[in-house]
């Protein structure tokens, strides 16, 4: 089978994390796979290397001084649409609204569903939920809400995990970058994504301050953050209210590809406070390390994790739950848990779904409508 993968970034965001590793583990099986994405700022490579097997097709899309976002989104729906070539894919499958908006009529993935107030770009979500042929969400939840909000029927197909990537650097093979790691930040809370409204980022520094409260030798450490949007203002906010609690989070940016588990593996503990999510696949990452994971109680999350993390409705259960022992019978459970997921697993479904659509992801007879859509939100009409 010919597939083409189309995602809207070469930076470490879920949604393209999924891209590449379906990609993947989609040519393990033997299958002819492709994925499209555009070059931003110049980008000629993803943010790690991909299996040769795969074949990249990067469109470059150079920055434009003072472009907000949604002319950004705009022009990037336009430059990315009219690059892709057919190819004769058997299969066009997209990752986020911007590639779904590019390439209508494909198969999208639904990572989860948000709000915006930026009028193109809740125009983008609305369209890459309604026009595309097929649905797939990685979570039961998420295909709950596109049922609800839109009467579409989505296949859910979880997501895959590197476990055996985040266990090693755990054990005996990681001893080195755990040290690395501990020796630069010391004892740490860790929260992958950056600093962002739909990451609960504020929440988590008023719950950090009660924590230091308990265990000053802790610090507050956030990684990651690429994205397409600004978020100035929101981390302007953040910053005030931590220097009014006397909390100073090491902001780490974007970490290595290599040098992530080891990252993980030395946290004493994850916060995963998002208000969104579609599947929570940093967390499950955390949970093949066997890091406590405190994640915020959410329908999405305890249907993903359930008994293998902790749920907090708020700041101060966020904090009772990140100073709370954690026995190794629940990290036993999250291992467990992590173990359970994999991309090949993910791939054989993908694949079993594009079985039943006709030529070019029309939906066969009996098929389930079937789209896919990155690690980004929702628009509810008004």
């Amino acid at each position: 089978m010919r597939v083409a993968l189309l995602t809207y970034s070469t930076k470490p965001r879920g949604g393209v994390v999924h891209t590449l590793a379906l990609a993947e583990a989609m040519a393990r099986a033997g299958h002819e796979v492709s994925v499209w994405s555009l070059g931003r700022g110049g980008d000629a490579a993803f943010f790690r290397p991909v299996d040769p097997a795969v074949t990249l097709r990067l469109v470059p899309f150079p920055d434009v001084p003072g472009e907000d976002v949604g002319a950004r989104i705009l022009r990037s729906i336009e430059v990315l649409g009219n690059a892709f070539r057919d190819d004769s894919y058997d299969v066009v499958h997209a990752q986020d609204c911007i590639s779904a908006n590019a390439v209508p009529g494909c198969v999208r993935t639904v990572h989860h569903l948000d709000t915006f107030s930026t009028p193109e770009l809740a125009a983008c979500h609305e369209r890459a939920i309604v026009r595309p042929r097929a649905l797939v969400c990685v979570s039961a939840a998420v295909a709950a809400e596109v049922a609800g909000g839109w009467g579409r029927t989505a296949t859910v197909i979880p997501n895959g995990v590197e476990a055996d990537r985040f266990a090693a650097a755990a054990g005996p093979a990681g001893a080195a970058g755990r040290r690395a790691w501990r020796d630069r930040l010391g004892r740490y809370v860790l929260a992958v994504g950056g600093i962002e409204p739909r990451k609960g980022t504020l929440d988590l520094v008023e719950a950090f301050a009660l924590v230091r409260a308990r265990r000053p030798e802790l610090q507050l450490v956030v990684a990651g953050g690429e994205t397409l949007f600004d978020y100035r203002d929101y981390r302007e906010q953040v910053f005030a209210r931590a220097t009014e609690l006397g909390v100073a989070p090491v902001v780490l940016g974007p970490v290595a590809h290599a040098d992530l588990p080891t990252l993980v593996a030395a946290a004493d503990v994850f916060a995963f406070p998002s208000t969104k999510e579609g599947f929570g696949l940093a967390a499950m990452e955390a949970l093949a390390a066997g890091v406590p994971v405190v994640t915020r109680d959410l329908p999405v999350l305890r249907e993903v994790f359930g008994g293998a993390a902790s749920f907090a409705p708020d700041p101060a259960g966020l904090a009772a739950a990140l100073l709370a022992e954690v026995g190794e019978d629940r990290r036993s459970a999250g291992r467990a848990l992590a173990q359970g997921h994999s991309w090949d697993a993910a791939a054989a479904a993908h694949l079993g779904l594009y079985g039943t659509l006709g030529a070019g992801g029309a939906p066969g007879a009996g098929g389930t409508v079937v789209r896919s859509f990155s690690a980004e939100p929702r628009f509810m009409p008004s």
